[in-house]
Order: C-alpha cells, then structure tokens, then sequence
C-alpha cells in the first residue's frame, strides 16, 4: 500500500486512537516559530521518523516549507472555516500511519479572527486537538522579564495545555542558562531548548516565487540549519515524550468523510470507473504556477464521486482529453506567465471547455489565468485564456488578504444565490474588469474585516474569483461540482 493510500486510511470511529502531537506556537509573530517548526520536522525526519506536519490557519506558504522538509504533504487545520469537528477529523485522518506531528502555529498563541476570543487562534487548535503547546519565546534583551511572558501567557486560558518552552534568541549559554531557570521556577514547566541569535536562520519574507524557489530546493540549506540547531540545544527526547504523552483522540460522531467512502488518490484513470461515466474525471492544474489546494477539497470532490487527473501546464501538458471538470487553482501564474502564454494549447482548451459550458472553478492565480492579458512586475504583458473580460495588473503592494464569507450573487457552479462559503483572500495582483457590459456577471459579494464588496466571475458553469474557497465550509457544494460535470459527460 502506498503512503498516498494509507492517508486515505479510515480508524474506526468508534475508537479512541492515539496520536503523537505537538502544537509550536509563538508569544507573536517574529518570534521564531517557524524556524523551530522547520528545525524539528527536519531533525526528527532525519532520525527516520515518519513526521507529520500541519499549519493552523488559511495559509498556503508554511506547508509547503513543511512538505519539503519532512517528505510528507502538509495540511491546514483552520477553526474559522471549518468545524470543530471536521478540524479533529482532519487532524486524525492526515496524521493516521505518522510516528509524531508537528502542529504550526499562527501568529501568536491567541491571535486569531476575534480579539475577544480564541476564535480562529492557534489556542483554539491546541485545544480542539487537546495538543500539548510548544511555547516559542523571543528572549532578546531580557531574563527573568521572559518569565512574566511566559506566566501570562498560562494564565490567559486555563483550559490550554502549555507544556513546555523554547526560548530564541539567546546571546550566550550563560543567557539561556538564566532565563530557563527564571522561567521553570516561576511558571512550572520546562525549558526544553534554545536557539542563540543567527542572522542565516530568518526565514525568507514571505513574496511572489517564494514557493517554487522551496521546490527547487533552495532552501534546504535553511532547512538543515536549522535542524542542527535544535539537535544541539533541544532535548529532543523530552520533546518526543511530551508530545506521546498526548492524551486519545476519537472521531466526531458524525464524521465529514464518511469511512470507506473516500477513494484513494492517485488511482489511474484507464481500467476506472471514470471511463464509463460514472465517476467524472476533474481535471487539476498542479506545478509550480498552480499549487495551492486545500486538500479536503480534492478529498471531497473524490467522495462526491469524482476522479481527479493532474495536469502541468507549464510541462506543456493541455487539459486532459477524459476531463468533465477542470479546477485551476491558486499559485504562482505571474512567475511563468511567459511560460504559460506560450501553451497556446491549454489556453485554447481552456477557451473550447467554456464554449462547451464544461464546470471550470478557477481561484486567485487560475482566476489570473482566465483574464485576457497578464502584466508581470516587470511590466511585461502576457496574453492569457481571454474568457473572463478582465486584465490582471501585479503591484508590489499587497492587495487583500485576511478571511473572507463569499455569498452568491447569483445561482453558480458551487452555491445557489444567498448560499455563503468560507474562505481566505493573499494576492499582490489587481484585475480590472470590463464593465462596458451591464451588469457585470460577478460571483460574490464577499465580507471581510474591510467591508463587502463585489468579487469574481460567474456565468454559466464558469466560477472564477480571487477568494481560496474551503469546500468543508459548505460541503454540499462538492456534491454539486460533481453533479454537474456528470450532467456535463452525458
């Protein structure tokens, strides 16, 4: 059985099943987090564990880093767009066959949608998973101060598990010595390890191509760094023994994916059940201009029926013949516009599957796809797919970012008018639409931290918008996907 394969492995949900689990979480963003993440998935993996990570929250970035650095896929565990318990069930099932898991923070240990509550926070994570928490603390220019933080951060939410610290930043042997005995004596739980102050181990800003520069393999340098850093000041036995002593977790009684319903990634489509109709074949662009999929979407779309195909559109492969359904997702497009331009003949087959109203969902960068030109940073313009009346423009300011609850304008691919979905908005790029036609055919209105406003494309079975959807949110929305790329194959 292959690894893919047994992710798709169901426990029993009747049983309680035990898992191996640290939640690494920051007092706030810069403290050092992702670097001990990343240090621990690569130490513990070189020592031959199969190690497991996830990121608390929307974001697409870290779990690349953690896919590079541990050899399995990453995933998101996000309490704003999903459930309570579809969180646990993600959790459970992504981490079924791992000998330990990595949880990643976000932001600090609090921060999340609500100022006034856990909601949407690393602490809501830890708890909904019951994780032990791995305290991160930045302890520049400070000693016993770094116990007050650490205090206070155990007395804000008592129902949190915060079982031990790694303090960064330390100037010297003799600082950590200092600031780890002011911080047990005073708070009652360990300090596990230090990191001392080097420049070599920030981890790059997070900007356009960041992505395909960790698939190339750039930063595996970093990665070792940082890795040896832990092994020579964390006790990484400790740590191990605190995250096995995570207590057992159990399915919710009414489990999102049902067991035995979902079928295995990967399978070939010659010999399926996709050849006679039964299980349309979705189409995926998956490289390094189109990467950024939540898993569960793709889990979903496979237990509505669906097969899912990958494709590469910069390997200059075109849409697969066999497809009913095509899902371009977000991802890098204005690093290989170039590239992607000059597959005249995915451009044209994107053109020729609208003509035919075949179901195309396209987010952020296969949105980007579907306009009619491209502008890169360079000024360069690139001419796209041209079903969308609209041209993109990349900006060195970032243009949105932060959740979003998309309501639909009209009846679409996806939701009926008035039906919501959640989801999360990252992108430096602008699209100026074509109003010459009124109205314009847009697909949501979306409500963020900024206000409503009007958002994406949508007509026929064509839905197209920057906003990165979570199918959990919604589910039946799967369920429709699916049922009109059958309506569409027959």
């Amino acid at each position: 059985m292959t690894d893919v394969m047994k992710q798709n492995v169901q426990p029993d949900p009747s049983a309680a099943v035990r898992r191996s689990r640290i939640v690494v979480a920051g007092t706030g963003s810069g403290a050092g987090k992702t670097t001990v993440t990343l240090g621990l998935m690569k130490a513990f993996a070189d020592s031959g564990l199969r190690v497991q990570g996830f990121k608390c929250g929307p974001d697409y970035i870290d779990p690349t880093y953690h896919t590079a650095a541990t050899g399995t896929p990453s995933r998101n565990l996000d309490s704003w767009m999903t459930s309570p318990d579809t969180v646990r069930e993600t959790f459970i099932r992504a981490s079924e066959g791992a000998d330990l898991s990595v949880i990643e923070g976000v932001m600090g240990l609090y921060d999340g949608k609500d100022p006034l509550s856990n909601t949407g926070s690393t602490a809501e994570i830890a708890m909904l998973t019951d994780s032990p928490v791995l305290l991160v603390v930045d302890v520049r220019s400070m000693a016993r101060s770094a116990a007050a933080i650490v205090l206070g951060f155990q007395r804000l939410e008592p129902k949190l598990h915060i079982a031990g610290v790694i303090v960064n930043r330390c100037g010297s042997q003799g600082h950590y010595s200092i600031v780890k005995k002011a911080i047990e004596q005073e708070c009652g739980i360990p300090v596990l390890g230090w990191l001392k102050r080097d420049d070599g181990l920030d981890i790059p800003e997070r900007h356009l191509g960041l992505v395909p520069a960790v698939e190339r393999g750039e930063l595996e340098p970093l990665f070792q760094r940082a890795a040896e850093l832990i092994r020579a000041g964390t006790d990484l036995e400790a740590l191990r023994a605190l995250a096995d002593s995570a207590p057992p977790l159990s399915l919710p009684a009414q489990p999102l994916f049902a067991p035995n319903r979902l079928p295995p990634e990967g399978l070939p489509s010659e010999g399926s059940q996709a050849a006679t109709g039964e299980r349309p074949v979705i189409a995926v662009a998956k490289d390094a201009a189109f990467n950024f999929y939540y898993p569960e979407n793709l889990d979903l779309l496979r237990q509505s029926g669906a097969e899912i195909v990958y494709f590469s559109p910069l390997a200059g492969e075109r849409v697969p013949q066999q497809a009913k359904g095509l899902y371009l997702g977000g991802g890098f497009p204005e690093e290989f516009a170039a590239a992607i331009a000059a597959n005249t003949g995915f451009l044209e087959d994107i053109r020729h599957a609208v003509r035919r109203d075949m179901p195309i969902f396209a987010e952020c960068g296969g949105y980007m796809v579907l306009a009619r030109t491209l502008r890169d940073r360079a000024g360069s313009v690139h001419r796209m797919a041209g079903v969308i009346p609209s041209d993109v423009r990349m900006q060195e300011k970032r243009a949105a970012l932060g959740y979003r609850e998309a309501t639909a304008l009209q009846d679409c691919l996806l939701l009926e008018a008035g039906e919501t979905i959640r989801g999360h908005e990252f992108h430096y790029s602008v699209m100026a639409y074509d109003e010459s036609t009124t109205p314009y055919p847009y697909a949501y209105q979306t409500k963020g931290m900024r206000g409503l406003q009007s958002e994406g494309y949508a007509q026929g079975n064509l839905l197209a918008a920057y906003t990165h959807i979570h199918l959990a949110s919604l589910p039946k929305a799967a369920a429709r996907w699916v049922e009109k790329c059958r309506a569409y194959s027959q």
